[in-house]
């Protein structure tokens, strides 16, 4: 092998603080590094200088610790001595113990002794005892064996005798007198044992009274499918116990099953037994009345779920049960006053609890549950024999609050059909389809029906939409008034009266929201006036609908009527007057587009009618052509209404104070715009005849300059311009006047010009007088 390398000092100086560092087990590695180099002298040099710098640093600690170890050894030399002594010190003290206990050790034997004798005397005398107190002792046992046992009448009854017959014969003995002295305090634990059994018994009811009310409540349910409800609600509180024994022998697995009743009845045996009766009944009643007030005490979230009311309803019935029980199998622990007592005070709590918590209510499916829980809960308090009139009474109000919230969903319901709607006529294009649509309503359309398909009903959606729904809200109400004991025509009365507020309060709102609505065009009032009307003559089938679900003729004296016809007459006057407006406010829109040029001169008889009339005209003419479906009268109305509007609009037009000169020319070319409206009448239009009637008098009266007839026939009935006002023929001459006086400056120097403006002035004051005249 080839030669190792020589080691460096460095490597010496590594291996070294390896072999000081390293653990002795692995330290061969390491030497034999050493041994393999050519250098190992070298190294085992430096090792001995190392080892002698080690000797001299443990030299040093060495003559550091030198006189610290001194003063230890001289400290252990004075111990030494110290130890010496204490050591003879025990030994002393051990010989004088032994000498002083030889003394006691012979005093406790002679009175070991003593008492050994003492014991035999003693022994023997009680065995005489015992010969004559073996009787009460035996007594005695058994009584302890009662006690254990928790037989607590024989333990009475043992305690009687002990007391009266064994201990007087056994003498005057110090244990019997003990005896004696325990007696009243084994009484007194008798009945504070008893008593604990009662307070358990009544902790356990206490919590059972939830199940035993499910119990009883369940046995009510499967005693009513058995029982006619004529049977049954034809049983008072006063003739109810015939009734409540046949209920009773089904309800056999009830209370008994789940509480044990031996505590009250050991109970009140034993008080009685103590002559403690009164006190037991009165602490019972009193328990009972204070458990009475804890069940009665609903939890603040009882109205978030049904399941709430059902615990709560438990719990009383479970608390009535055992009450029930207890009164028919004690004797007088309770009477039929106290359970009477104890109703009343529970039947106000029930009604005040739940009118507070139902009030919470929004949900009319819960309130509907909520109903029919209470009846099923007073129906099974009813079947025990406690009156629970008021309970129906209180449903009868709850009914309100369920008309209420039922209008609150059907007004959400009424929104949203109106709102999803298109307002057009429903398109059909098979019979199936137009057998669907008129199973939902009552369409009576007989020349509709022999029309071929494809064919369109004249109403939209949400007619069959409403109609069903009404009849949904008249069976919600129905669902209502069952079980709740009430005749057909109560039953009829209600659900009339709560159809009235729906129709005549939500549905009308909702209507009057659709119709108000500010992206409603013409077409879609006009629809809703066509739905309004097929909704106001499907009214008589409602009400043979609610007479066919009531087994109420719809003719019976004091029958509620229904309101429906009136709130769709009403819808429809409103869709009607909000076509007036919106016709009007387009109208408006067309004429801010007017721009007449006041101070125009005359012109030829080429003039043209304006623009913006003929677009109005043409508009006007859609529109109509759109009021084809409605009825004559309100397409008619609508039709006045516009025209009288234009007119109106025209003359205000004329009469606008910041118009202050008009011309002749102006007034021609309002004529000519007139014309047009009397050309529309020609073509056989309705607008023509509404607008000239309402506004060219006054035209006429100043393009002809007939002053001198309106001035001679002012006043008469047969006056040719009788619908032309003074003030307005003044205001609008005043006008003319001011622009003559403008555009003629040079009037003075023409004679027909002087004489036309002496004529204005001269009619201007004749105005005035008139004026004046008539105003006196």
């Amino acid at each position: 092998a080839a030669e190792s390398a020589p080691l460096t000092a460095a490597e010496h100086e590594r291996i070294l603080r390896e072999i000081e560092s390293t653990d002795t087990n692995c330290i061969g590695p390491t030497l034999r590094s050493v041994y393999d180099g050519h250098e190992h002298g070298l190294f085992m040099d430096k090792l001995d200088a190392r080892i002698r710098n080690h000797d001299r640093e443990i030299e040093k600690m060495c003559n550091h610790h030198f006189q610290g170890f001194v003063d230890s050894i001289t400290e252990l030399l004075k111990v030494r001595g110290e130890a010496q002594k204490l050591k003879s010190q025990v030994i002393d003290t051990n010989r004088h113990l032994q000498d002083d206990g030889k003394d006691v050790s012979q005093t406790l034997t002679l009175q070991c002794r003593v008492q050994q004798r003492n014991i035999i005397f003693t022994v023997m005398l009680k065995f005489l005892c015992c010969c004559l107190c073996l009787p009460v002792l035996e007594m005695y046992s058994r009584l302890q064996e009662q006690m254990k046992a928790k037989r607590y009448y024989p333990a009475l009854r043992t305690l009687e005798q002990l007391e009266r017959t064994c201990l007087p014969k056994a003498g005057q003995y110090r244990f019997c007198s003990i005896m004696s002295e325990n007696i009243p305090k084994l009484r007194t634990q008798i009945r504070d044992t008893a008593m604990t059994q009662l307070r358990d018994f009544l902790e356990s009811i206490r919590k059972h009274s939830d199940k035993i009310g499910e119990t009883a409540i369940k046995q009510w349910q499967s005693y009513f499918s058995l029982k006619t409800p004529s049977l049954i609600f034809s049983l008072g509180f006063q003739a109810n116990i015939k009734h409540r024994t046949c209920f009773v022998s089904l309800q056999v697995p009830g209370a008994p099953d789940l509480v044990d009743f031996s505590p009250v009845y050991r109970c009140l045996h034993i008080y009685t037994v103590l002559g403690l009766r009164d006190v037991f009944e009165n602490y019972y009643r009193k328990q009972r009345r204070k458990q009475a007030r804890l069940v009665l005490q609903p939890h603040s979230n009882m109205h978030e779920t049904l399941e709430g009311y059902r615990r709560y309803f438990n719990q009383i019935v479970g608390f009535f049960v055992v009450e029930d029980h207890v009164l028919h199998t004690t004797q007088g622990l309770v009477n039929r006053a106290y359970v009477e007592e104890l109703w009343e005070l529970a039947l106000s709590k029930i009604i005040a609890a739940l009118r507070t918590h139902s009030s919470y209510c929004d949900n009319p499916d819960l309130v509907l549950d909520l109903k029919n829980l209470i009846v099923l809960f007073a129906d099974t308090l009813q079947g025990y024999g406690f009156p629970v009139s008021q309970l129906f009474d209180m449903l009868l109000e709850m009914r309100e609050q369920y008309g209420e919230i039922l209008l609150k969903r059907w007004n959400i319901t009424f929104r949203q059909v109106l709102d999803q709607d298109n307002y057009s006529p429903i398109p059909v294009s098979t019979e199936q389809e137009y057998r669907h649509y008129t199973s939902q309503f009552p369409l009576q359309d007989p020349e509709l029906e022999k029309l071929p398909f494809p064919k369109k009903l004249p109403f939209s959606e949400f007619v069959p939409k409403v109609y069903c729904q009404l009849k949904e809200f008249i069976y919600a109400c129905l669902k209502y008034s069952e079980d709740l004991h009430l005749s057909s025509t109560e039953v009829d009365d209600m659900i009339r009266k709560s159809t009235n507020l729906l129709l005549t309060r939500t549905l009308s709102h909702c209507l009057q929201y659709a119709i108000k609505k500010k992206n409603v065009g013409l077409a879609e009032l006009v629809q809703v006036i066509i739905n309004t009307t097929h909704l106001e003559q499907s009214c008589h089938y409602l009400e043979e609908f609610i007479s066919n679900i009531t087994n109420v003729p719809p003719h019976t004296v004091n029958a509620t009527k229904l309101y429906g016809t009136s709130t769709f007459k009403d819808a429809r006057h409103s869709a009607e007057a909000e076509i007036y407006t919106s016709l009007n406010a387009k109208i408006d829109q067309f004429l801010q587009l007017a721009d007449y040029d006041w101070l125009v001169s005359a012109q030829g008889d080429n003039a043209e009618a304006s623009d913006y009339l003929i677009d109005l005209i043409a508009f006007l003419r859609s529109t109509f052509s759109v009021f084809t479906n409605l009825p004559g009268k309100v397409a008619q109305t609508a039709c006045m209404s516009a025209c009288k509007h234009i007119s109106t609009s025209l003359m205000q037009l004329l009469l606008d104070p910041e118009v202050r000169q008009i011309s002749m020319g102006a007034l021609h070319q309002l004529y000519i715009d007139i014309k047009e409206c009397e050309e529309e009448e020609k073509d056989g239009g309705k607008m023509g005849r509404s607008l000239v009637s309402a506004c060219p008098q006054l035209l006429d009266l100043f393009l002809q300059w007939d002053w001198s007839t309106y001035l001679a026939d002012y006043g008469k009935p047969t006056c040719k311009y009788l619908r032309v006002n003074p003030h307005t023929a003044l205001a609008l001459l005043e006008k003319m006047r001011e622009s003559n006086r403008k555009n003629n400056m040079f009037a003075q120097f023409r004679k027909t010009d002087r004489d036309r403006q002496k004529l204005m002035d001269t009619i201007i004051k004749q105005l005035r007088n008139l004026i004046a005249q008539h105003h006196a």
